[in-house]
Protein backbone atom coordinates (compact mmCIF):
# COMPACT_ATOMS: atom_id res chain seq x y z
CA UNK A 1 0.00 0.00 0.00
CA UNK A 2 1.20 3.41 -1.11
CA UNK A 3 1.00 5.77 1.48
CA UNK A 4 0.96 9.92 0.82
CA UNK A 5 2.41 11.83 4.15
CA UNK A 6 1.07 15.45 4.50
CA UNK A 7 3.78 16.79 7.34
CA UNK A 8 2.91 20.49 8.14
CA UNK A 9 5.85 22.54 10.13
CA UNK A 10 6.16 25.40 11.63
CA UNK A 11 9.73 26.68 13.18
CA UNK A 12 10.40 22.93 14.07
CA UNK A 13 14.59 23.40 13.09
CA UNK A 14 15.06 21.43 16.60
CA UNK A 15 12.75 18.44 15.79
CA UNK A 16 11.84 18.22 11.85
CA UNK A 17 14.94 16.08 11.13
CA UNK A 18 14.26 13.81 14.05
CA UNK A 19 10.69 13.18 12.09
CA UNK A 20 12.04 12.78 8.66
CA UNK A 21 15.16 10.42 9.59
CA UNK A 22 12.64 8.46 11.46
CA UNK A 23 10.71 8.11 8.01
CA UNK A 24 13.77 6.98 5.88
CA UNK A 25 14.59 4.12 8.46
CA UNK A 26 11.16 2.89 7.68
CA UNK A 27 11.15 -1.29 6.59
CA UNK A 28 8.16 -0.04 4.18
CA UNK A 29 9.82 2.32 1.49
CA UNK A 30 6.38 3.01 -0.71
CA UNK A 31 5.42 6.46 0.54
CA UNK A 32 5.93 10.05 -0.42
CA UNK A 33 6.29 13.01 1.93
CA UNK A 34 5.29 16.36 1.56
CA UNK A 35 6.29 18.94 4.49
CA UNK A 36 4.78 22.24 4.59
CA UNK A 37 6.86 25.16 5.46
CA UNK A 38 4.28 26.94 7.70
CA UNK A 39 5.70 30.12 7.75
CA UNK A 40 8.61 29.57 9.64
CA UNK A 41 11.32 31.70 10.37
CA UNK A 42 14.10 30.05 11.69
CA UNK A 43 16.16 27.32 9.68
CA UNK A 44 13.13 24.69 9.15
CA UNK A 45 12.99 25.43 5.38
CA UNK A 46 17.14 24.35 5.67
CA UNK A 47 16.44 21.09 6.96
CA UNK A 48 13.93 20.53 4.40
CA UNK A 49 15.39 21.19 1.48
CA UNK A 50 18.02 18.61 2.62
CA UNK A 51 15.96 16.07 2.38
CA UNK A 52 13.92 17.14 -1.18
CA UNK A 53 17.60 17.41 -2.54
CA UNK A 54 18.42 14.30 -2.00
CA UNK A 55 15.31 11.65 -1.72
CA UNK A 56 12.66 11.88 -4.81
CA UNK A 57 9.81 10.66 -2.34
CA UNK A 58 10.16 14.32 -0.78
CA UNK A 59 8.90 17.11 -1.40
CA UNK A 60 7.86 20.83 -0.18
CA UNK A 61 5.71 23.63 -0.28
CA UNK A 62 6.30 26.92 1.54
CA UNK A 63 3.69 28.79 2.76
CA UNK A 64 3.17 32.85 4.34
CA UNK A 65 3.81 33.69 7.75
CA UNK A 66 0.30 33.68 9.49
CA UNK A 67 -0.65 33.65 13.23
CA UNK A 68 -1.31 30.58 14.93
CA UNK A 69 -4.41 29.17 15.85
CA UNK A 70 -4.88 25.45 16.98
CA UNK A 71 -6.40 23.21 15.08
CA UNK A 72 -7.26 25.59 11.87
CA UNK A 73 -3.51 26.62 11.13
CA UNK A 74 -2.22 23.06 11.16
CA UNK A 75 -5.11 21.76 8.99
CA UNK A 76 -5.04 24.55 6.30
CA UNK A 77 -1.50 23.83 6.52
CA UNK A 78 -2.15 20.21 5.76
CA UNK A 79 -4.73 21.15 2.98
CA UNK A 80 -2.10 22.89 1.24
CA UNK A 81 -0.13 20.28 0.65
CA UNK A 82 -2.78 17.82 0.30
CA UNK A 83 -3.86 20.03 -2.83
CA UNK A 84 -0.15 19.13 -4.29
CA UNK A 85 -0.97 16.00 -4.67
CA UNK A 86 -3.46 13.13 -6.38
CA UNK A 87 -4.87 11.26 -3.44
CA UNK A 88 -6.00 8.25 -5.66
CA UNK A 89 -2.40 6.94 -6.78
CA UNK A 90 -2.52 6.65 -2.61
CA UNK A 91 -3.97 3.39 -0.58
CA UNK A 92 -3.28 5.84 3.01
CA UNK A 93 -3.31 9.54 3.82
CA UNK A 94 -1.43 10.21 6.53
CA UNK A 95 -0.94 13.68 8.40
CA UNK A 96 1.94 13.52 10.74
CA UNK A 97 3.57 16.18 12.98
CA UNK A 98 6.89 17.24 12.93
CA UNK A 99 8.09 16.71 16.14
CA UNK A 100 7.60 13.00 16.20
CA UNK A 101 9.71 9.73 15.91
CA UNK A 102 8.25 6.52 14.68
CA UNK A 103 9.67 3.11 14.97
CA UNK A 104 10.98 1.52 12.00
CA UNK A 105 8.11 -0.91 11.49
CA UNK A 106 5.32 1.82 11.64
CA UNK A 107 4.39 2.02 7.76
CA UNK A 108 4.71 -1.67 7.65
CA UNK A 109 2.24 -2.08 10.42
CA UNK A 110 0.08 0.29 9.67
CA UNK A 111 -0.59 -1.40 6.06
CA UNK A 112 -1.16 -4.66 7.63
CA UNK A 113 -4.05 -3.53 9.69
CA UNK A 114 -5.91 -1.87 6.89
CA UNK A 115 -4.76 -5.01 4.60
CA UNK A 116 -6.31 -7.51 7.13
CA UNK A 117 -9.16 -5.58 7.97
CA UNK A 118 -11.30 -3.91 5.27
CA UNK A 119 -13.51 -1.81 7.81
CA UNK A 120 -10.66 -0.13 9.55
CA UNK A 121 -10.74 3.48 8.47
CA UNK A 122 -8.24 5.00 10.94
CA UNK A 123 -5.52 3.58 12.41
CA UNK A 124 -2.29 4.98 14.66
CA UNK A 125 -0.13 4.04 17.42
CA UNK A 126 0.39 5.63 20.88
CA UNK A 127 1.99 8.24 21.99
CA UNK A 128 4.90 8.50 24.67
CA UNK A 129 6.65 11.57 25.96
CA UNK A 130 10.19 11.60 27.49
CA UNK A 131 9.81 11.93 31.48
CA UNK A 132 13.23 11.79 33.49
CA UNK A 133 15.24 10.14 31.24
CA UNK A 134 13.02 7.12 29.97
CA UNK A 135 9.58 7.59 27.79
CA UNK A 136 6.38 6.72 29.00
CA UNK A 137 2.80 6.89 28.12
CA UNK A 138 1.04 10.23 27.55
CA UNK A 139 -2.19 9.53 28.69
CA UNK A 140 -3.64 12.37 27.18
CA UNK A 141 -6.63 10.56 25.87
CA UNK A 142 -8.06 7.02 25.97
CA UNK A 143 -6.36 4.45 24.34
CA UNK A 144 -8.40 3.62 21.58
CA UNK A 145 -8.28 7.41 19.85
CA UNK A 146 -5.65 7.85 17.40
CA UNK A 147 -3.95 11.37 18.41
CA UNK A 148 -3.67 14.35 16.31
CA UNK A 149 0.23 13.95 15.33
CA UNK A 150 0.18 10.47 13.80
CA UNK A 151 -3.12 10.03 11.62
CA UNK A 152 -3.59 7.02 9.15
CA UNK A 153 -6.56 7.21 7.23
CA UNK A 154 -7.27 4.79 4.59
CA UNK A 155 -7.96 7.00 1.04
CA UNK A 156 -11.57 5.62 1.14
CA UNK A 157 -12.61 6.86 4.23
CA UNK A 158 -10.53 9.89 3.98
CA UNK A 159 -12.49 10.73 0.69
CA UNK A 160 -15.80 9.66 2.01
CA UNK A 161 -15.63 12.08 5.78
CA UNK A 162 -14.85 14.87 3.40
CA UNK A 163 -11.11 14.96 4.65
CA UNK A 164 -10.74 17.02 7.77
CA UNK A 165 -11.84 19.85 9.43
CA UNK A 166 -10.15 23.47 9.73
CA UNK A 167 -10.62 23.48 12.91
CA UNK A 168 -10.19 23.16 16.56
CA UNK A 169 -11.52 20.15 17.47
CA UNK A 170 -10.96 18.39 14.19
CA UNK A 171 -8.79 15.18 15.62
CA UNK A 172 -12.25 14.48 17.54
CA UNK A 173 -14.62 15.52 14.66
CA UNK A 174 -12.67 13.16 12.06
CA UNK A 175 -13.65 10.20 14.73
CA UNK A 176 -16.88 10.73 15.41
CA UNK A 177 -17.68 11.22 11.31
CA UNK A 178 -15.84 7.86 10.69
CA UNK A 179 -17.38 5.63 13.23
CA UNK A 180 -21.11 7.07 11.89
CA UNK A 181 -20.11 6.46 8.63
CA UNK A 182 -19.49 2.74 9.53
CA UNK A 183 -15.55 2.72 9.91
CA UNK A 184 -13.33 1.62 12.67
CA UNK A 185 -10.83 3.35 14.35
CA UNK A 186 -8.07 1.22 15.63
CA UNK A 187 -4.91 2.12 18.02
CA UNK A 188 -2.48 -0.26 17.52
CA UNK A 189 -0.55 -0.27 21.06
CA UNK A 190 2.69 -2.12 20.16
CA UNK A 191 3.56 0.96 18.38
CA UNK A 192 5.09 3.25 20.47
CA UNK A 193 5.57 7.21 18.53
CA UNK A 194 8.13 9.16 20.46
CA UNK A 195 6.53 13.04 20.73
CA UNK A 196 9.87 15.50 20.98
CA UNK A 197 7.22 18.23 21.99
CA UNK A 198 4.13 18.15 24.65
CA UNK A 199 0.70 19.19 23.65
CA UNK A 200 -0.04 22.85 23.32
CA UNK A 201 3.45 23.36 23.41
CA UNK A 202 2.38 26.28 20.68
CA UNK A 203 -0.54 27.17 21.61
CA UNK A 204 -1.52 31.17 23.07
CA UNK A 205 -4.53 30.71 24.40
CA UNK A 206 -5.35 30.01 28.46
CA UNK A 207 -6.75 26.67 29.63
CA UNK A 208 -10.00 27.49 30.38
CA UNK A 209 -9.94 29.67 26.71
CA UNK A 210 -8.83 26.42 24.82
CA UNK A 211 -11.65 24.28 26.21
CA UNK A 212 -14.42 26.75 25.26
CA UNK A 213 -13.28 27.26 22.34
CA UNK A 214 -12.87 23.35 21.53
CA UNK A 215 -16.42 22.96 22.93
CA UNK A 216 -17.65 25.36 20.64
CA UNK A 217 -16.16 24.20 17.61
CA UNK A 218 -16.59 20.78 18.12
CA UNK A 219 -20.22 21.68 17.32
CA UNK A 220 -22.11 21.13 21.30
CA UNK A 221 -24.92 22.37 22.18
CA UNK A 222 -25.03 24.32 25.60
CA UNK A 223 -26.05 21.46 27.76
CA UNK A 224 -23.58 18.90 26.40
CA UNK A 225 -20.88 21.84 26.44
CA UNK A 226 -21.80 22.64 29.75
CA UNK A 227 -21.21 19.09 30.86
CA UNK A 228 -18.01 18.77 29.20
CA UNK A 229 -17.06 21.93 30.92
CA UNK A 230 -17.67 20.46 34.75
CA UNK A 231 -15.69 17.52 34.25
CA UNK A 232 -13.10 19.25 33.31
CA UNK A 233 -13.70 21.83 36.24
CA UNK A 234 -13.82 18.31 37.98
CA UNK A 235 -10.21 17.93 37.43
CA UNK A 236 -9.06 20.78 38.29
CA UNK A 237 -11.15 21.08 41.72
CA UNK A 238 -11.91 24.58 40.52
CA UNK A 239 -15.34 26.00 40.22
CA UNK A 240 -14.17 29.61 38.89
CA UNK A 241 -12.29 26.91 35.85
CA UNK A 242 -15.75 25.66 34.75
CA UNK A 243 -17.13 29.66 34.69
CA UNK A 244 -14.29 30.73 33.16
CA UNK A 245 -14.75 27.68 30.24
CA UNK A 246 -18.24 28.54 29.99
CA UNK A 247 -17.59 32.56 29.22
CA UNK A 248 -15.00 31.11 26.10
CA UNK A 249 -18.07 28.84 24.83
CA UNK A 250 -20.90 31.94 25.15
CA UNK A 251 -18.27 34.54 23.77
CA UNK A 252 -18.28 31.92 20.55
CA UNK A 253 -21.71 31.85 20.24
CA UNK A 254 -22.34 35.44 20.80
CA UNK A 255 -20.18 35.71 18.50
CA UNK A 256 -21.53 33.21 15.73
CA UNK A 257 -18.30 32.19 14.50
CA UNK A 258 -18.06 30.15 12.04
CA UNK A 259 -18.21 26.36 12.36
CA UNK A 260 -16.75 23.97 9.93
CA UNK A 261 -19.08 21.18 9.88
CA UNK A 262 -22.85 20.88 8.64
CA UNK A 263 -25.83 20.73 10.83
CA UNK A 264 -25.92 17.13 9.79
CA UNK A 265 -22.48 16.96 11.23
CA UNK A 266 -23.12 18.56 14.07
CA UNK A 267 -26.22 16.73 14.92
CA UNK A 268 -23.49 13.76 14.58
CA UNK A 269 -21.39 14.93 17.11
CA UNK A 270 -24.09 16.08 19.77
CA UNK A 271 -26.08 12.45 18.81
CA UNK A 272 -22.55 10.45 19.64
CA UNK A 273 -21.70 12.92 22.77
CA UNK A 274 -25.48 12.13 24.48
CA UNK A 275 -24.84 8.40 23.88
CA UNK A 276 -21.47 8.95 25.28
CA UNK A 277 -23.16 10.50 28.62
CA UNK A 278 -25.86 8.01 28.92
CA UNK A 279 -23.55 5.22 28.88
CA UNK A 280 -20.53 6.06 31.29
CA UNK A 281 -22.81 8.68 34.03
CA UNK A 282 -26.05 7.63 33.33
CA UNK A 283 -24.89 3.99 33.06
CA UNK A 284 -28.04 3.65 30.10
Amino acid sequence: MKFLIIIPAHNEESNLSFTLDSLLRQSGKDFKVVVVNDGSTDRTEDIIRKYVDTDSRFETVNLQKSVHQPGSKVINAFKNGLNTQNINEFDIICKFDSDIILPENYLDTIAKSFENTPENGLVGGLLYIEENGSWKYEGNSNRHHVRGPMKAYRRESFIQMRGLRESLGWDNIDSILLENLGWKEVVLPDLHVKLIKTKGADYTLRPAEYYGRYFYFLGLNRFLAYVASSKEAMKKRSVSFFFAIISSYENCRSKKLELKISKEEQKIINDQRWKMLKKKWLKM
